[in-house]
């Protein structure tokens, strides 16, 4: 692949938890992932993301980080970590590692400091650290409110509050503080010089906030807290530090920007090389609903030659399979609600389609661990293993993130399903007893399965698409059809996401369908890969 590898990179999430398990305590880990490389090599991947592997608390998931420099015992060493981005060169596969810059644990020890510290310390400028208003400051600062829910302040003893916009546990930084830039900047370096390919920037649009902490006026401009013009300045001295390397590292930002045009900004020739495409993700299951979405994606990257992303699954929203098989369509996104009516059947059908239309569109590919195995969300965890913070801070009426998190299924017939070598402990959250079927075993080889359609798509995604330009062009279809061609290669995709079979275009070749055809035709919630005339 060219030095920009990641143009049309397909690159594949690992939450290290729930990958695999190489000790035997129940909890993945980076051996875990070593031993599995060649199952990622077979399935055609180019790069792997890492959700953070830091030691942390865990008291949300592992983005509450008390060092950036090393990684938590739970998943092994940095030794283990620098084998691992060494070994998965050797097949082919690039490292990318996740920055949690907005915030850290409240175990880290510039936070210790702050604490231990008193109101207008050094210490504590890292941070924001603010009186409380009222007659004895018992009152928050201002009317924000947490990512997660409720308030995002906290009152510590000598009177403060100071501002987390997740949980408690991950204090803001105060990113206005040199010594917060410079450390940063060193992080990135750290694991650059250890053969990270690049890294993604978790929360990449809070970092910067108005200093004097204003309460937030709907609709106000700028916003105190998010996508300020400040973030750019940040972001350009990283773009430096990447481009410095001989073999240049890349910046792939998470950014919930509603406005294209500022979106694009990020993705300046001097800033981020990508930046994550949640509109795809969040549309339903319509056709034009997700040809909207692709164009305007394609129109806000095209100003700024920037590639555009495509994921439909990540570690924080439902699984695809049963997002797509919501028979409410209130629920057609992410309702993560306890007895939300869900047909997997139909999910499977949308999710195998969903695949090929994903596969198809120029630019990159995440591709969340499991969905290759057509994995569903998990609904039925028991309550005392709940572990997300989101449960905790809805009260309960939340069932939070589990459900996706759960730990993968590679071979046999009862739990740990391979997850963990034999005579372990029992995975850190509980698979369900018929992903027997979903196992990597038992799908391997049998050509029906997700897992063959996703190898055999990569496979040719590959061979059809390396050399195709980065546009794409719409060809006249039948209703609730999506019908598109890259470039002058002759490959096209079809999706039906009408109630009635519909004609395929005429075509030289059939490459690859997510199921099959009704006497020559394309079912409902199906997909097919053609080489045209």
């Amino acid at each position: 692949m060219s030095e920009q590898w990641w143009r049309n990179a397909a690159i594949y999430q690992v939450y290290p938890r729930s990958f695999a398990d190489g000790n035997g305590d129940g909890i993945g880990d980076l051996a875990g992932v070593r031993a599995r490389l060649p199952y990622l090599a077979e399935l055609g991947v180019d790069a792997i993301w890492f959700n953070p592997w830091y030691p942390s608390p865990m008291a949300d998931g592992g983005y509450d980080v008390a060092d950036y420099r090393d990684v938590d015992p739970v998943f092994g060493t940095l030794q283990d970590a620098e084998k691992l981005i060494a070994e998965a060169g050797e097949h082919g596969i690039r490292t990318i590692v996740d920055i949690v810059p907005n915030h850290v644990s409240d175990r880290h020890p510039w936070f210790r400091a702050a604490l231990a510290a008193a109101p207008g310390s050094p210490e504590r400028e890292l941070f924001h650290f603010r009186e409380g208003r009222g007659e004895h400051g018992e009152l928050p600062p201002n009317n924000w409110k947490s990512e997660f829910g409720g308030c995002p302040w906290t009152r510590i003893d000598d009177g403060q509050w100071y501002l987390h916009l997740f949980a408690a546990a991950q204090p803001d930084l105060n990113w206005d503080h040199p010594q917060v830039r410079r450390e940063h900047e060193e992080i990135l370096r750290f694991w650059f010089d250890r053969g990270a390919a690049g890294v993604r920037i978790d929360s990449a649009g809070l970092l910067a906030k108005d200093a004097d902490l204003p309460d937030l006026v709907p609709g106000a401009d700028p916003h105190p807290y998010l996508d300020r013009d400040d973030l750019h300045d940040i972001y350009r001295s990283w773009r430096a530090i990447a481009d410095s390397y001989p073999d240049p590292r890349v910046l792939i930002g998470e950014i919930w920007v509603p406005d294209t045009e500022r979106f694009a900004r990020y993705l300046r020739p001097d800033e981020m090389h990508t930046a994550f495409n949640f509109d795809f993700l969040a549309r339903p299951w319509d056709a034009g609903q997700l040809r909207e979405s692709i164009d305007a994606t394609l129109a806000a990257h095209a100003p700024v030659g920037a590639p555009a992303t495509w994921v439909l699954c990540n570690h924080d929203v439902t699984r695809t399979v049963t997002r797509y098989g919501r028979t409410d369509t209130r629920f057609a996104f992410d309702a993560k609600a306890f007895g939300t009516p869900t047909d997997l059947a139909l999910g499977l059908r949308r999710a195998r389609a969903a695949a090929l239309l994903t596969l198809a569109l120029p630019g990159s590919l995440y591709l969340y661990q499991g969905e290759e195995l057509g994995l569903p969300e998990v609904e039925d965890l028991p309550l005392d293993r709940l572990q997300d913070p989101m449960h905790f801070r809805s009260g309960g009426t939340d069932p939070g993130r589990d459900g996706c998190r759960v730990p993968l299924p590679w071979t046999g017939l009862e739990q740990p399903f391979g997850f963990s070598p034999d005579g372990a402990k029992e995975p850190w959250l509980p698979q369900p007893a018929d992903w027997a079927r979903l196992t990597v075993a038992a799908q391997s080889g049998d050509p029906d399965s997700m897992l063959e359609l996703y190898r055999e798509a990569l496979r040719i995604r590959r061979t059809e698409l390396a050399d195709a330009p980065a546009d794409l062009t719409w060809l006249p279809a039948a209703p609730d059809t999506l019908l598109l061609t890259r470039g002058t290669t002759g490959f096209a995709c079809a999706v039906n996401l009408g109630p009635e079979p519909v004609d395929l275009p005429a075509h030289d070749t059939l490459l690859l369908t997510s199921g099959p055809l009704t006497d020559g035709q394309l079912p409902p919630d199906t997909a097919a890969w053609l080489r045209l005339p």
